[in-house]
């Protein structure tokens, strides 16, 4: 899924981090950030980035994005930020097509052990979707009080990868909590930007695709679809932990039979050597050298807070859990509440790719089901060009966005943020 930083072993944290905030940070604009310990041993980082603006506009107007990331195990205050969407690049000059500008931007290192977040040991890391919704819940309940003029703010929670299987779990979790008063939150919609809903849609069109971009022969295609039967009945047999084995596996003999072709976006430009699968577009040690720098000094983080240290036991942690699909979670969004469902696919995505996106969405079972089989597919037009299709039914949209993979808003900003305004109204206010 997302690059996953695995820089050395957990260095153990000792004692309850205090809170640390304020307006100065790292970067431009107004923010805070620090830690709510959100159930013991377990305790979650966040780094708030209020809109850029004239004075004169009520930031508290402006919607609230939260940003997760994928992995499981990223960081979302690292890579979303500093690599996607937040005000600066790795390199730390200004990021043009910042989604600060326009809405109050959270970024959360989600789950505990990812980013800045940590446990006091792997005993406390999550296993399963169910835990991390439960974990955020808490962490959102601390985050409303803490900041209470946020209330009737329009909350959206935005994502990538394995953070949009996450997210439609929390959305669950956080409208039940909103119900029964154990929060007050004005919660509108999520954005689920190629993410990790069906794994084995996903795997299943992994051939299909690759055959059809002329990135591996017959023989290519034969190999990589006789692995993913092996994932699929892994999966039916209920043995998740061997499918996400499998699912490995299967990674790598792709990369054989493409000689290193990009998961995240079939048109980088690679290396040769097998061993070198990382695309220059993410230099992943410039940004750990950034967060463990310049950054973990302005905002204060102690030095036995190693950024990204645990993230490979939480991957590992949620290996039983990985590959499950939680297609049934988005029916129950759908079915039962008024949440805007917006899914996001980057047509050069191989981890999560397009055809098995749509695979999926055509086969939930809904209110609109029948409806959306025939709803109309309208062009997204900047600029005079088609950068995109989109198509709506109900409170469910798809948008395909062109000359994109994994990570949209790093590969095509301007569409990205031109979703983010048909889905937020940012501009409305």
């Amino acid at each position: 899924m997302d690059k996953v930083l695995r820089f050395g072993l957990f260095f153990l944290a000792v004692g309850v981090l205090a809170q640390v905030n304020s307006h100065k940070g790292f970067g431009p604009g107004d923010q805070e950030w620090g830690f709510f310990d959100i159930r013991k041993g377990a305790h979650m980082f966040y780094w708030l980035f209020y809109v850029q603006g004239p004075k004169e506009v009520n930031r508290y107007d402006k919607p609230l994005v939260i940003w997760l990331q994928g992995g499981p195990g990223g960081s979302s205050t690292g890579f979303g930020n500093f690599e996607e969407i937040g005000p600066l690049y790795v390199n730390g000059t200004e990021r043009p097509s910042t989604w600060a500008k326009h809405v109050n931007l959270l970024f959360i290192d989600n789950p505990v052990g990812a980013g800045f977040s940590y446990t006091d040991s792997n005993d406390y890391l999550t296993t399963n979707n169910v835990e991390i919704g439960r974990d955020m819940v808490s962490f959102l309940i601390s985050f409303y009080a803490k900041f209470p003029k946020f209330a009737k703010t329009p909350l959206y929670i935005f994502c990538e990868s394995y953070g949009g299987k996450m997210t439609v779990e929390i959305a669950k979790q956080l409208l039940a909590a909103i119900e029964v008063g154990k929060l007050k939150a004005n919660f509108v919609g999520v954005g689920l930007g190629d993410s990790w809903i069906s794994p084995v849609d996903s795997v299943n069109y992994w051939a299909p695709f690759l055959l059809q971009s002329g990135l591996v022969d017959q023989q290519g295609y034969k190999k990589i679809s006789q692995g993913a039967e092996k994932v699929e009945k892994a999966v039916n047999d209920g043995n998740f932990i061997r499918a996400t084995d499998l699912w490995g596996a299967l990674e790598m003999t792709i990369m054989r039979e493409t000689i290193n072709v990009d998961f995240y976006n079939i048109l980088y430009k690679v290396p040769l050597s097998f061993l070198s699968v990382k695309p220059k577009e993410f230099d992943d040690d410039a940004l750990q050298a950034l967060m463990e720098g310049p950054v973990k000094k302005a905002l204060g983080i102690p030095s036995s807070v190693v950024h990204n240290s645990q993230s490979g036991d939480v991957f590992r942690s949620l290996s039983g859990d990985f590959m499950k699909p939680v297609t049934s979670v988005v029916e129950e969004l759908l079915n039962n509440t008024n949440l805007q469902v917006v899914v996001l696919t980057g047509t050069l995505d191989l981890i999560v790719d397009t055809p098995g996106t749509v695979h999926w969405i055509d086969k939930l079972r809904w209110k609109g089901a029948e409806a959306w089989q025939t709803a109309e597919r309208d062009a997204i037009v900047l600029n005079g060009y088609i950068e995109g299709y989109v198509k709506k039914f109900g409170n469910l949209y798809l948008y395909w966005v062109l000359r994109a993979g994994h990570m949209i808003p790093s590969d095509n900003p301007s569409t990205a943020l031109e979703i983010l305004r048909r889905t937020t109204k940012f501009d409305k206010v």
